[in-house]
């Protein structure tokens, strides 16, 4: 018999390990194909609404060159017109 490190107060549980089950458990149940439609359209649905925020946000996260030079050039003319 095999000693344990610690004491156990009850003897079926330090004898548990010596014992397996032959019981094997069912087998998974399939999915549906409406389970499986639905999984698929939630996904779908999912990676649409992130392209969709990208595509949607990509404008503000782009630096434009043309407005950039519009915004130096109104700064400059704004200066010129107060020095007088």
């Amino acid at each position: 018999m095999l000693r344990r490190r610690e004491p156990v107060p009850f003897a079926f549980l330090a004898e548990a390990d010596q014992f397996r089950s032959n019981v094997t458990p069912p087998p998974r149940e399939r999915p549906s194909a409406s389970q499986m439609a639905g999984r698929w359209l939630i996904g779908l649905t999912v990676i649409a609404g992130l392209a969709g925020a990208l595509i949607i946000g990509m404008p503000a996260l782009t630096l434009d060159k043309s407005s950039a030079d519009q915004t130096s050039a109104t700064t400059q003319q704004s200066e010129a017109s107060h020095g007088h």
